[in-house]
């Protein structure tokens, strides 16, 4: 088979790889080249990429001044494998990084560097805690993703994930998570937040509860995988003052939302709250494989040895993450971040207006999801139409089929997500809408013609 088409890679992939691929069941290229927000397969087709490593990518593909940081680190014999040596670059981006801290972290901070993934740090978080307050209980929330890791993977909400791994960690403990749209008690808008409020309070100063007192809590600032789902101020400012009361440390994990993708470096800071760990990767190691556990000293209570990963010394994702902390930090960096969010929300709430197939789009900056809906299934008791993922997926393929790339998520894969580069083009995001639009229509179309 000629070795220019995407089908030769396929083909060979497919003979070699693991069952467990799924980016190239629904975006069958093979990659050739890659530039800020677009791809281009091996065929010459270019690809508006809307999924950018599944958000890792802030400045998009091969940004100039993060490449060049990198090349000047290969061309002057600088250390690339350090272990937990400190190196002037190590210094630099955590001097950065703590410089973006709320004040009682910046000064009381202590962070982990992870194996390169966000799981990683997921268990280095509970280990850690675990070991600062001698308990074994921690508590989760339903729609939440923590990664893939065995001890993550137990604090992850997703059953398909977990349904054929028995033995994961045990005495994890779920937790409604405010969802209006589609509202764990029935009850929708501020009630609903009220009632998630309640239960997590109460549960937690229940004599009676049946959890022992818990070693952490740990949620999603937004929830990504789980639909798109921000966390409502009320919510986090409840749990935060809840753990404080009762000394329990509380994790947030930031890996998909922070760093600049909600409008804030950190997504927290909307709630004006300070967690005692903030978990980091994806975006923050500028393209390279990174994550880091940051946490209050007072935490600090492992011995040498008691977490460590070979490549917690990636010097290129240290050089590469302090140019993208630096930039998306700025204040009129993040405020174009809300902007063209805000975008994108107008142009689909408009549209939800004519179509039947919208149930619900909710974002933070340029951390956006659309839920589909089934316009012909049965309502439930708040008004919202049953999930279908079967929509997502047909909308999904028509924006593929139109050369757009983004992602599905949420609640039985019903929820497309953007997880685009905070410096997309305002241009880039209107070919977005217009592809996505036609895309909506037609599958609206379909879909109530078959009726």
């Amino acid at each position: 088979m000629n070795e220019s088409t995407n089908q030769f890679y396929l083909d060979r992939q497919n003979q070699t790889e693991s069952n467990a691929r799924t980016y190239p069941r629904k975006f069958p290229i093979a990659i050739k080249q890659a530039k800020g927000s677009y791809l281009i397969d091996v065929e010459g087709n270019k690809y508006l990429d809307f999924l950018c490593g599944a958000g890792t990518l802030a400045l998009g593909h091969n940004d100039d001044e993060v490449n060049q940081a990198m090349i000047n680190l290969l061309t002057n014999d600088f250390p690339l494998h350090t272990l937990d040596l400190t190196t002037p670059i190590k210094d630099t981006f955590v001097q950065t990084l703590f410089s973006l801290l709320p004040e009682e972290l910046r000064t009381n901070g202590k962070i982990q560097f992870c194996s390169p993934s966000g799981t990683d740090a997921v268990d280095a978080a509970i280990k850690l805690c675990k070991t600062a307050t001698g308990r074994s209980s921690v508590i989760a929330f339903g729609g939440g993703y923590h990664g893939m890791g065995h001890g993550a993977l137990a604090l992850t909400g997703n059953l398909n994930a977990k349904s054929q791994v028995n033995g994961l960690m045990p005495d994890v403990h779920f937790f409604p998570y405010p969802y209006s749209y589609r509202c764990p008690f029935g009850l929708g808008g501020e009630a609903g937040v009220d009632a998630a409020c309640a239960v997590f309070e109460r549960t937690l100063k229940d004599p009676e509860s049946g959890i022992t007192k818990p070693a952490a809590v740990i949620l999603e600032t937004i929830q990504g995988e789980g639909g798109v789902v921000p966390a409502p101020i009320k919510f986090l400012q409840t749990v935060r003052r809840v753990t404080k009361e009762l000394d329990i440390p509380m994790i947030v994990d930031e890996i998909q939302c922070g760093i600049g993708r909600s409008g804030k470096f950190f997504a927290f800071e909307y709630a004006d709250i300070v967690p005692d760990v903030i978990l980091a990767s994806k975006a923050i190691g500028g393209s390279q494989p990174m994550s880091v556990v940051i946490y209050h000293k007072d935490l600090d209570a492992w011995q040498p040895g008691a977490h460590a990963g070979t490549f917690r010394g990636n010097q290129l994702a240290m050089a590469a993450g302090t140019i993208v902390m630096n930039r998306v930090s700025k204040p009129e960096f993040l405020a174009e971040v809300v902007e063209k969010g805000q975008m994108i929300v107008d142009r689909m709430t408009a549209l939800m207006q004519e179509v039947s197939i919208i149930g619900d789009i909710r974002n933070k900056g340029l951390m956006l999801g659309i839920e589909f809906v089934d316009p012909h299934g049965q309502k439930d008791q708040l008004g919202s139409l049953p999930q279908s993922g079967v929509i997502a997926a047909k909308v999904q393929k028509e924006c593929f089929n139109n050369r757009l790339i983004m992602e599905k998520g949420g609640r039985y894969g019903s929820v497309m997500r953007c997880l685009c580069a905070l410096n997309v083009t305002k241009d880039e995001v209107r070919l977005m809408l217009d592809i996505a639009e036609k895309a909506i229509r037609k599958v609206d179309a379909d879909v109530n013609s078959h009726r």
